[in-house]
This record gives C-alpha cells, structure tokens and sequence, in this order.
C-alpha cells in the first residue's frame, strides 16, 4: 500500500467524520440571550451536552434530542438566591417549586447552619421542630449536606457554617466569652466544616446566641473561613438605630481577617433610621474603594420576617428557648422584659417591637394548635382580643408558643422609597430571605412570608418593568454572575460554553408574584422552563419531579482537587467582582 494512498484514506476518513452531524441532548432555540454579564441581549440559541453548555450565539442549525423553543421569551442562567432558608423545607420537599417557579437555580443557606451539631444540640433541634418534622441523621455541616443529596433535591444547594452553631457547639447556648482554648477548638470546627464543603462563615448578630459574639471572636473566625477560601457574612448588629456602627464592625471582621463581606438583607429599619442610607452606601463603598471586598443582598418588601421572641431583649435568651420561656413566667422577669420593651431607642439591642410597632406585627406561623386560629391577626389584633397591651401579649404567645418557629412574624418597618435606591446598587444581590415550598402538605400548617413564592418576580414585575429602576440585563446579572463571583463560583452564573446548565426561559413583560401577606402560598407567573445540570425541573410551567440539583461545596471541599485550607487568606484568589459599575443610586435631596 503507497503512502500517498495511506494519506488519501486519512483524508477521507477525517473527511467522513467531521461531517457527521453533532447531536446535543438539549437545544434551546429562538430566545433572547441575557448571559448574566449585564451586556445587552442578543437572539440566540444554547446547547447543553449533559450538564453542560456546549454553545451559546447566533441561531444555528444544530441538532438535538429535544428542542425547546424560546420564541419571545429571555434565556439567562439560572437564578442564584443569595439568602435562602430552605434548610428545612428541602427534607420535607425536595422539590423547592416556589422558588423554582421563580426561576432558582442555586439556593444558597446562610445566617445558621445545620451543623456541626452536639448530640445535645441535635436533640433540642428535634425538640423544637415546629409543622415542619425531620429525623436529625447527622452531626456535622457535611452530613447534612449529603443527607439533602440522598434525598433528591430539584434546585443546587450551597450552605455556609454558622458561628452561633460553633459557637453553641462550645459554649452552649450562654452569654459567655471563650477562653483561648475554646477559641482554638472554635476554629478547627470552622476549618471541619468548610473542608466538608462551606461556603464560609455566617451569622446573625441580633439573634442570641450569636449576638453574644463579640467582634475579636467574629474576626478569628473569618480568619479561619479565609484560610479556607471563604468569605464571612452576616446578619449584622444593627439594621436600625445603630446601622453605622454594625456596617463599621462588618468592615472591621473583613479588613482584619482578609476574608471579603457579605451584608444579608440591607435595610433601614424604622423611620427614625430611613434617613440613614446615603450614610451607609458611604460607608460601603469607601471601603470598597479601599480595597475591601464588600457587598450586600436584599429582599424587596417592606417587612422583614423572624420570630416573634426576637422582640425580646438578649438577655432573656441566655440559655436558650427553655430557660427563656421558663424565666418569663416569673412575674418580676415579665414586668423588666416590658419595660425594656418599652425603652423607644435600647442602647444594646434592636428593638423590633418598638420599630414596628403591633400594628405592624403579622403572626404567620405558630407551633400550638390552639394558637393556630391567630394566623394572619397582627400583635394589636391579638392584645385587642385578649384585653391585655400588646408587651403582654407577645410574651404571653412566646411561652403559651414555646419560643415558636423561627419565622412566624411579619415585621413591617422598611421604607418603600429605599427600596428602588438600594436595588440600584451595582453592588447588591438579591435573597429571599425565606423557605420554598408548595401550598401542600405540612406547608399548609401556617403561612409565610409574600417573599418565598414572590421576591424575585416582584424584583422584575414592580422595580424593572414598571419602575425601571434597572434593566432586563442589569436584574439578571445581580441575580447570576454578581453572586457567583461573590461566591467564587467560576463555572455558574454566565451563559458560556463549559459552565454547568443551570438555566431558566421566562418573560420579562409577565414575570409576575402573586403573594401577599394574607394570601402568600401563591405561586409567581412567567417562568416556564427552568434547567438544573442540564435536567428539566419546570418544563412548560410544569414541575418535572426531577431532582437534578447538587451540592455546591466550597473551595477547601477535600473531595476535590487542590482542596483543604491554607496558611493564610492571601494563597486564596478571589474571582474578580463584577459590581464595579455605574450605579443609579441617588442620594436623597437635603
């Protein structure tokens, strides 16, 4: 056989091959391409190969499996919730349709933790489970983790490491300061835990236990969750009456340990504090400018939602749920409760009783049957109907309730004209805040906060198609590829080819919640595929049953290459922050 003949066969050979057609498992043709980078859209088609995307551009001939077809519609990678608490609601239903039907994708756990857990611990866990009822399995952050992976769950789940649950872990449930042992066997749970997967560290700094922290313990934790490519982020001191201070403190934690901040939920609560805005963006981006990482996340409602013991001052908590409705029962402990209730500005702790006042405080959800009929009656109501003032009506509801669930309490005290200037922030993402879950089973017990099944259509229905605060483009970068590089998610977040197929179709002209405070367990409009790894979880506005989310661990993960922590916070690069633009915030007129 000639050589010449060899090399003609070769030829025809690679010839034959490089015509045979590609066949993709899923194309997505006709839609309007937003790819998370705030750049303008384009039409266009995506691909996926397994779980990930093979092509994303201009209309193409490709072939496929199965053909979705996006006429008229946007396609954008999957929507990241930055502050979810499906922490409970995915062991019951993996499914998470409220915030699927919102297009979520990613929903990230912060504030607490479901581990490490002390036996102790995982007891009292189990001994204040409210309508929602689970076995405790596990004892550390990464049992947790795989047990929701067992389960089967729709959405990608991430999940930070509590400090109060190291904290707990140590020092129980009490107003105490560590001792340098206890601080050293803090940190290697923290160092466990993000190797089993952490994002980093979290915290909720008005909730006891966590509020006995003081900011020397909060800095050698981040410390430890920067040695592990973390960052630190939090429910801060203040969000009212002394912001400018908590948002110092966040920035101190950041500066001093080298890990970059996340600030949940901004708001100003109370409208003696609305006015404080512009003071605090200052504050932020100074420091930004400064060359701290910092950014925040927000829900667009104007109540918060949390316990109703947490309109209780700290101390009472110590000790914990039981030791708090026990010493409620003694008169005298009632009567100093109220009157620090009572105190309009409190120098050490946030007064959400006073910065909501009862009117503006909805019951949503309760632990007793026999509280159950009070679901959707304000604290007012409440008292009105029991002849009492309304002090003692939430401390008659926190005992008669044991302590309740976590959030069973609407508190309306966030001012709608900072609503649209927050949301203007290059800077700021956006989290629920809340469960997801469906109008069914167990879910139907009580009701819950508008934000769990509305907080991201709201974001395009009301501030992007109606207000024009931001655009299209803007809103679906603050919901993709801002909290995938805060994350330091490099293959989540963009339409590009390589990255997973997280991806949603949806209309921006009918993108629409429909939840209400009294009639929240109603599902949002407009979303009408919704991809995970590349598997259909909503098709055609209908929920699959497939549960083709993961676990997204962080970077000191063992179970992945090059993971484990470091020396220090300086051997971690994080993803360059794409927040660093123009931004429509306006300061308000003097």
């Amino acid at each position: 056989m000639s050589y010449q003949y060899i090399v003609a066969l070769m030829l025809a050979v690679g010839h034959s091959a490089s015509a045979v057609p590609v066949i993709h498992d899923i194309v997505i043709r006709n839609g309007m391409i937003y790819d998370g980078s705030g750049g303008p859209p384009f039409a266009g088609d995506v691909a996926f190969d397994d779980d990930r995307i093979a092509y994303v551009g201009p209309h193409r001939a490709l072939k496929a499996r199965k053909t979705f077809d996006a006429k008229g519609r946007a396609v954008s990678p999957g929507f990241i919730d930055m502050m979810g608490h499906s922490e409970e609601s995915l062991l019951i239903d993996g499914r998470a349709l409220s915030g699927l039907r919102q297009g979520v994708t990613l929903d990230v756990f912060t504030e607490t933790s479901k581990g490490p857990l002390t036996p102790e611990m995982a007891r009292l866990m189990v001994a204040r489970e409210g309508d929602l009822q689970y076995e405790v399995t596990w004892s550390t952050l990464g049992g947790y983790l795989d047990e929701l992976r067992r389960k089967g769950i729709a959405p990608n789940v991430g999940s930070f490491v509590g400090e109060g649950e190291v904290r707990v872990n140590v020092l129980g449930e009490t107003d105490a300061t560590p001792t340098d042992a206890q601080l050293a066997a803090m940190g290697g749970l923290v160092r466990q835990a993000m190797e089993e997967g952490a994002l980093g560290l979290t915290t909720a700094l008005i909730y006891a236990p966590m509020n006995y922290a003081m900011t020397p313990e909060l800095i050698a934790m981040a410390r430890e969750s920067a040695r592990c490519g973390g960052i630190y982020t939090a429910h801060m001191r203040s969000e009212g009456d002394h912001i400018e201070q908590a948002v110092q403190e966040t920035i101190d934690i950041a500066r001093a340990s080298g890990a970059p901040a996340e600030i949940h939920h901004l708001k100003l609560m109370g409208a003696d504090n609305w006015n404080k805005l512009d003071r605090v963006v200052h504050m932020i981006d100074g420091a930004r400018s400064s060359g701290i990482r910092i950014t925040a996340d927000m829900y667009v409602y104007t109540a918060g939602g949390t316990a109703l013991d947490a309109s209780l001052p700290p101390w009472v908590h110590d000790g914990g749920q039981e030791a708090m409705t026990e010493r409620l029962r003694n008169p005298a402990t009632r009567a100093r409760v109220i009157a620090t209730m009572q105190e309009a500005h409190p120098a050490d702790w946030e007064n959400l009783f006073h910065l909501s006042g009862p009117d503006g405080m909805l019951i949503l959800g309760v632990k007793a049957a026999s509280l159950k009929p009070l679901i959707g009656k304000t604290i007012a109501e409440v008292a009105r109907q029991r002849g009492v003032s309304p002090e003692n009506a939430i401390i008659d509801l926190v005992v008669e309730d044991n302590a309740g669930d976590l959030d069973d309490v609407a508190y309306t005290f966030i001012s709608e004209d900072n609503i649209p200037r927050e949301i203007a922030l290059p800077w700021v993402s956006f989290g629920s805040d809340a469960e997801s879950s469906a109008p069914e089973g167990p879910f139907l017990l009580s009701s819950t906060h508008p934000r769990a099944y509305g907080n991201f259509a709201r974001l395009f229905a009301k501030y992007v198609r109606d207000e024009h605060i931001i655009t299209v483009e803007e809103a679906v970068r603050r919901l993709t590829s801002l909290p995938a590089d805060v994350l330091s998610l490099s293959d989540r977040g963009r339409l590009r080819k390589g990255a997973y197929a997280d991806v949603v179709i949806f209309d921006p002209h009918t993108f629409q919640d429909h939840s209400t405070y009294q009639q929240p367990l109603q599902f949002a409009t407009g979303v009408t595929d919704v991809f995970v790894n590349g598997q259909p979880a909503l098709a055609d506005g209908q929920p699959t049953g497939a549960t083709p989310g993961r676990i997204i661990r962080g970077r000191a993960w063992t179970g992945r290459p090059g993971g484990g922590c470091r020396n220090s916070a300086q051997e971690w690069q994080w993803s360059p922050a794409t927040s660093d633009r123009k931004s429509k915030y306006r300061e308000r007129s003097p």
